[in-house]
């Protein structure tokens, strides 16, 4: 995950939270949390316990973030990168509130009866895992009427305004494809992908748990018999450079949709 698409990834998050933002620079800004942001992102249960307790007018903290380390317009802001913590929390708070949903394009009509199709969104990551790891993000739609797959479309769709019930002279088209069958097509496209990506950092890795492995062999090669230090210096190896590979889905969500995601606004 990039800079750029963790930046993004922010000022949207907040924004869909009613959180307030004030841009500082092109990659620093301050954040006015909500209550709810507060308590899910700031740990101060005993602050939250009092204010409820006493009933005195809540304070939610701000945050000053930056996505650009050598950003020199806010020295102070936490730089927020794939590895901090504070982005790992925020994953974290997605995937337990937005772990699924269904949601209505909100058009205005007259009269006139206009129908919503039906797309099913899912949005994970695909974890690669050994003595290094990378993890790259994907979002999918996929038309539960005619089976077409997009990819990146909750970039495609984001900028549509949406409900959550079915907004008044609109049907819905009934989906052709099941959503069951539809998260299974969408795996399978994603573990196809996985099985045609480069694999030579796997291949890198076993190299050097096989050195590793040697070298312990060498070690307590004049060992009879193998003390307990052994095994787990070998476990210990194996588990570091072993090549692991996990598909996860963070969230999902069926999209009613009334013109195409690809279609000119």
């Amino acid at each position: 995950m990039h800079q750029t698409e963790i930046h993004s990834f922010l000022t949207h998050f907040f924004n869909e939270n009613q959180c307030d933002i004030t841009l500082l620079s092109p990659k620093t800004f301050q954040v006015q949390l909500t209550k709810e942001m507060d308590k899910a992102l700031m740990n101060r249960p005993f602050y939250w316990h009092y204010v409820e307790k006493t009933g005195a007018e809540p304070q939610p903290a701000t945050l000053t973030l930056k996505t650009a380390y050598e950003d020199e317009e806010k020295q102070q802001a936490e730089f927020i990168h794939f590895g901090s913590p504070r982005l790992h929390e925020i994953f974290r708070f997605v995937e337990k509130k937005g772990a699924h949903g269904k949601f209505y394009e909100g058009v205005k009509t007259s009269s006139q009866a206009i129908s919503l199709k039906p797309w099913l969104s899912l949005n994970g990551k695909i974890s690669y895992k050994c003595h290094q790891k990378r993890e790259t993000f994907f979002s999918i739609g996929l038309s539960l009427i005619t089976g077409e797959m997009l990819n990146d479309f909750h970039t495609l769709i984001d900028d549509r305004s949406y409900l959550v019930t079915i907004p008044d002279y609109c049907f819905t088209l009934t989906p052709l494809i099941k959503p069951g069958t539809g998260i299974s097509r969408i795996q399978n496209h994603i573990k196809k992908k996985i099985e045609n990506d480069n694999h030579e950092w796997a291949d890198i890795a076993e190299e050097k748990m096989k050195k590793d492995l040697s070298l312990l062999d060498i070690f307590y090669d004049d060992v009879f018999p193998k003390p307990a230090s052994y095994e787990k210096e070998k476990e210990a190896i194996i588990e570091q450079y072993k090549p692991i590979i996990e598909l996860s889905i963070i969230n999902g969500g069926l999209f009613y949709l009334y013109s195409h995601p690809l279609a000119q606004k």
